[in-house]
This record gives structure tokens, C-alpha cells and sequence, in this order.
């Protein structure tokens, strides 16, 4: 059903050499889609967009800031995607702190430059904007947050992706969903995502747990936990991807020879979308640590610092919009999600980096083969895809 939708087809990934950026653009390699990848050199050293030696494989790689409002539109109007996932953003609440600036540019005006690149170019497109399950005023509650709860933001990252929220709705409102025949899609589909605390193999970047563990275990170290009572909505890279690409496909024009989703439902379909995971995924920091030392033994010591910036302590998503509208829920559990982020960085860390070999673009492959293959929700698609047949 992916394939259907994504074959042949341009996708203007920004972001793509960060984490979800590398893990999303071999995934549409897997698509056969072309992807123009537009993003600043990779974040960390070593990066998985490296590992998977995407510079090469894709497209088009071109290195430029999202604040760079004519680039990006020139950009745009030579290729002429037929979808855009916007990823490009300054991803960590710690650095936010330290240069506020720099985070709101970046995530606003690079989600403002986006948009109006997409809108000046005058042509047909899906638009997916990605934002962060941290765009909600947050009230450290149990309950799980909806996509119409309010929203706010602590700390200027949470605070700059409300803001992105904001943002495309009006852009969505005011110049690509003003037709006059509702029964008809608009010209510019945009719909914004948000997910959880993703986590997976090849997440390389500082000040996140994951990686900390990883790092740490591979040395032989203890790892250490800054926030061990924060409960995160874990969740691996792959179940995100898979809803925004589902999104992505839903919001297309129909494939030729079928009637696939009429312009009314698609849309309808132009909105926010929560993709968490299950609520028995929210665990502790604690927790998810416990787990990863199930499979990789180690030790931990705690680090917590009653003085650092404000992080908040609950978050949770509830994702049954996604459910109802689109047929997406989670398929990996929280066992099932920390095994398989530790058994990547496991079999990479004893294998050691073998730059050309191939090994780390395989095994990310097969992780993303194992996912779709037995993912229930992409095959109810594909079955109500052949019902749209003419």
C-alpha cells in the first residue's frame, strides 16, 4: 500500500540527517520514492545518516538551514515534490535553554519557510509537519493528552513546537483550504504529527538516555540517569514513521484507476495526529534502563540534578484518532521496543564500524523489513486499498 503511494514519487524530506531523518529516508528508499533531502551536515558524530551512507543513495543532498527562507523555496519550486515531511528542527530541551534564539528560529521560521516555499510554488502537495508530544500544556496529570487539548510549553523547545502547531493550522486555513467545493480536497494537504519519546537503533545525539545507555554499556560504564522518575511514552522510530507515511499516503491524490480516498475524506484528514504508544509504554526512566540492562548487562548510577532547567515529569499521548481515522496503533510493545533498540546497537558495537561494508544499512533493513511485514494496520490498508479498485 506504501509502495503504491510512494513509488517513483518526490519526497522533500527536511531534517533528513538526523536520526528519524536517516531512519524515515531508508525506509522510502525501500519505497523506491526520491528523495530530495534538505538539512544542515548530520548532528552527531558517529550519525546514522552517515552509517547507512545516504549521501550517496539518495537523490539529491543538499546542506542548508531551514532559516534560509530562499534557498528552501528555490529548492522546492525546482523539484516539485509530491510530498514534504518536514522533520528540520532543534530536537533537545537543553540546548533550548541555552540559546533560545537559535531553537524559535529554527523551528518557527523554519516551519514558517516551509509552508510559504510550498505555498509560492503553486503546485499540488502533501505537507506532514512534525512536531513533539510536548506541544501540550502540560499539567503533570495521568490522563493522556488529545489532539484538541490546549496548547503550551514550558521550556522554549515544547514552547516553539506549540508554536509550529499554530502555525500550519493557519497556513492550512488561510491559503490551501479556502475552496469553495468541500467535496473536493485542497491543493496543498498539510496535516502536523506528534509522537513520543522515539527511541531505536543509531541515535547518536548527546543529553538523551538511549544513546547515554548505549555508549556507556560499550565502555563498560555505568550509565548515567539524570531523571529517573520522568515517564516518557517510549516508543521505537519505526512506529511514528509508520504513521506518518500511512498519513502521507491517505492525503494523496488517488492512484490512477482507483478511487482510494475521495477529496472530502482527504480533507477531513488535513489535521493533527497523536502517534503514541500503548499506556503501558509510558514507564519511567528507571524503567526503560531496567529493561535495556535485561539484554545488555551493565550498571547505572543516578546523576539526578535538583538545579537543571525544568523538564516535564508525565507525558502521554492518547492516539485514537489515529485509530479511527487512519486504522494506525502501535505494534511493538515496550519489551518488544527496548529489545530491539539494544539488539541494533549491540550487533553494531561488536561488529565495530566497517565503513563500506554495507552491515548497518542491512541491518537497519532488516528492522524496518521485520516492522512492515508484520504490521496489521498497513495490511487492513492494503485491503481496503483493493477495495477502491475500479
Amino acid at each position: 500500500m506504501l509502495s503504491r503511494a510512494y513509488k517513483g514519487k518526490t519526497v522533500f524530506l527536511t531534517g533528513h540527517t538526523g536520526f528519524k531523518g536517516a531512519w524515515l529516508s531508508e525506509w522510502l528508499l525501500m519505497l523506491e520514492a526520491r528523495i530530495v533531502g534538505f538539512a544542515l551536515d548530520p548532528p552527531s558524530t558517529p550519525s546514522l545518516f552517515e552509517q547507512l551512507d545516504l549521501e550517496r543513495r539518495i537523490e539529491s543532498d543538499i546542506r542548508a538551514d531551514v532559516r534560509d527562507a530562499q534557498r528552501l523555496h528555490s529548492e522546492i519550486e525546482k523539484h516539485r515534490p509530491d510530498f514534504v515531511f518536514h522533520l528540520a528542527a532543534q530536537t533537545l530541551v537543553g540546548p533550548s535553554y541555552r540559546d533560545p534564539i537559535y531553537n524559535h528560529q529554527t523551528n518557527i521560521m523554519g516551519t514558517i519557510n516551509t509552508l510559504e516555499a510550498v505555498r509560492r510554488s503553486g503546485h499540488e502537495c502533501v505537507v506532514i509537519v512534525v512536531t513533539t508530544d510536548k506541544v501540550y500544556e502540560n499539567r503533570e496529570w495521568d490522563l493522556p493528552y488529545r489532539e484538541d487539548d490546549p496548547l503550551g510549553g514550558h521550556d522554549p523547545y515544547s514552547a516553539s513546537k506549540a508554536c509550529c502547531e499554530i502555525i500550519a493550522s493557519s497556513y492550512r486555513r488561510s491559503f490551501f483550504d479556502n475552496e469553495a467545493d468541500s467535496s473536493k480536497a485542497p491543493r496543498v494537504c498539510v496535516a502536523t504529527v506528534r509522537a513520543g519519546n522515539v527511541i531505536g537503533g543509531g541515535d547518536w545525539a548527546a543529553d538523551r538516555i538511549v544513546p547515554d545507555c548505549m555508549r556507556s554499556l560499550a565502555r563498560g560504564e555505568a550509565v548515567p540517569v539524570r531523571n529517573k522518575t520522568a515517564t516518557r511514552p517510549w516508543q521505537h522510530v519505526l512506529e511514528p514513521l509508520g504513521g506518518y507515511l500511512l498519513l502521507g499516503a491517505r492525503l494523496a491524490p488517488a492512484p490512477p484507476g482507483t478511487d482510494f480516498v475521495a477529496g472530502a475524506q482527504r480533507r477531513a484528514l488535513c489535521t493533527a495526529y497523536n502517534f503514541g504508544p500503548n499506556t503501558s509504554s509510558n514507564r519511567t526512566v528507571a524503567d526503560l534502563v531496567q529493561e535495556v540492562l535485561k539484554h545488555w548487562p551493565g550498571g547505572w548510577v543516578d546523576r539526578s540534578d535538583p538545579r537543571a532547567p525544568h523538564e516535564a515529569g508525565k507525558l502521554n499521548l492518547a492516539s485514537d484518532k489515529a485509530f479511527h481515522q487512519l486504522g494506525w496503533y502501535p505494534q511493538w510493545d515496550f519489551e518488544q521496543t527496548i529489545q530491539r533498540t539494544v539488539d541494533w546497537y549491540r550487533a553494531v558495537s561488536q561488529r565495530g564500524e566497517k565503513p563500506g561494508d554495507g552491515f548497518i544499512g542491512s541491518l537497519t533493513r532488516e528492522h524496518i523489513a521485520d516492522y512492515a511485514g508484520g504490521c496489521t494496520y498497513l495490511r487492513a490498508a492494503q485491503a481496503s486499498l483493493a477495495g477502491y479498485t475500479r
